[in-house]
């Protein structure tokens, strides 16, 4: 039974990469598990002197803000609505390859760059109220006076960017828009660092926890959900060193040399980052094997205790053995006190070898 389960979820778990198996390239398919009920975009349109905060509830608003004088951050939740994010896609002129990447929730975070508009995907973590790691694609398109950001759904880490936007904070009111781009990728790289600490703190309490020699039983389900969880952050962060590292490099009108800076301090961040992830998964392994060590060493101490009343009773099965046989003649079978001597010497041996035990330390 246990086995056909298993067999269910992993058929399951591989139907989101068939959905783009025999489509049309560019043919857009949603293939997350995140489906929002409504479409909400968000917009923030600013400059120096001024911040329009709008959301747009008529898609059509969204094709507003190309060609203004001002820096727009276009914020989309809900890929599932595939029709309208293509309507915006088309007014923007987004290649339809670009569209379906945006969709599909698996993309390996990567930047692709064209003639008007660099497109980069990557991966937001972050830990909910119960400490549940919650993954999210998010996909930029970074326009000469727009971020358009695309999200699964509601909800993300970019609330000090719209504190910052609505006070006039730092310089992202004052910059052009990769400096916009570069303060979304460093918000999510940010939190990255919140997730790695929540991480070794998990990492320590199961080391104290199996360093006190008394483990419980399902602590290895625990070291086994955070070793997933490990993996999950090296996947997001690893190809993203990639992507930054590139954007250091890239000649593109839309990048500014002035910005090459800032891109540079979080591909530091990322190498920071990166150096924890390896060293919290060594020290994974190290658990793994310091609770099979665990494990070794209680099973060894069952086995002692149960050796040591093996061979104490060894000598008091032999003696018992000898006049249990049912032997015509056995002279001490004869003498008065025979049985109170034989119990005599057989609690002797007993007490004898338990002190024996003892100053051996094997009790």
């Amino acid at each position: 039974m246990k086995l056909f389960n298993k067999k269910i979820k992993l058929k399951i778990r591989s139907q989101d990469y068939k959905k783009h198996v025999g489509q049309v390239p560019g043919t857009l398919v949603y293939t997350g598990k995140k489906t929002d009920n409504v479409l909400k975009i968000d917009s923030f349109d600013y400059n120096k002197d001024r911040l329009e905060e709008t959301q747009i509830i008529d898609i059509n608003d969204a094709k507003l803000f190309r060609d203004t004088d001002s820096i727009t951050w276009i914020n989309v939740n809900g890929l599932n609505f595939t029709d309208e994010i293509e309507t915006i896609g088309n007014h923007y002129e987004l290649h339809p390859l670009v569209l379906e990447d945006i969709v599909n929730t698996n993309q390996r975070p990567k930047i692709d760059e064209y003639d008007d508009y660099i497109f980069v995907v990557l991966k937001m973590l972050h830990y909910d109220d119960q400490e549940k790691m919650i993954l999210e694609q998010v996909s930029f398109v970074l326009g000469k006076n727009y971020v358009i950001s695309f999200q699964e759904a509601e909800g993300d880490v970019f609330d000090s960017i719209r504190d910052r936007l609505r006070h006039a904070k730092g310089r992202v009111r004052t910059q052009h828009s990769d400096y916009l781009l570069y303060a979304l990728m460093d918000s999510v790289v940010d939190h990255y660092f919140s997730v790695i600490e929540i991480l070794g703190n998990k990492i320590e309490d199961l080391e104290t926890e199996l360093f006190a020699g008394q483990p419980r039983e399902d602590i290895n389900i625990e070291v086994q959900q955070l070793k997933r969880e490990i993996l999950k952050v090296r996947r997001a962060i690893f190809p993203l060193r990639e992507v930054v590292s590139r954007i250091e490099k890239i000649e593109h009108p839309l990048i500014y040399k002035r910005t090459i800076t800032y891109f540079r301090d979080v591909y530091d961040h990322l190498i920071q980052v990166s150096e924890n992830i390896d060293i919290y998964r060594e020290m994974i392994w190290s658990l793994m094997d310091m609770y099979m060590t665990t494990v070794s060493n209680k099973m060894n101490e069952v086995m002692k205790v149960l050796t040591i009343i093996a061979t104490i009773f060894i000598p008091l099965t032999f003696i018992a053995g000898i006049y249990g046989m049912n032997f015509e003649y056995i002279p001490e079978l004869q003498y008065k006190y025979s049985y109170f001597i034989l119990w005599g010497i057989m609690i002797l041996l007993f007490v004898g070898m338990l002190i024996y035990f003892r100053r051996k330390k094997w009790l």
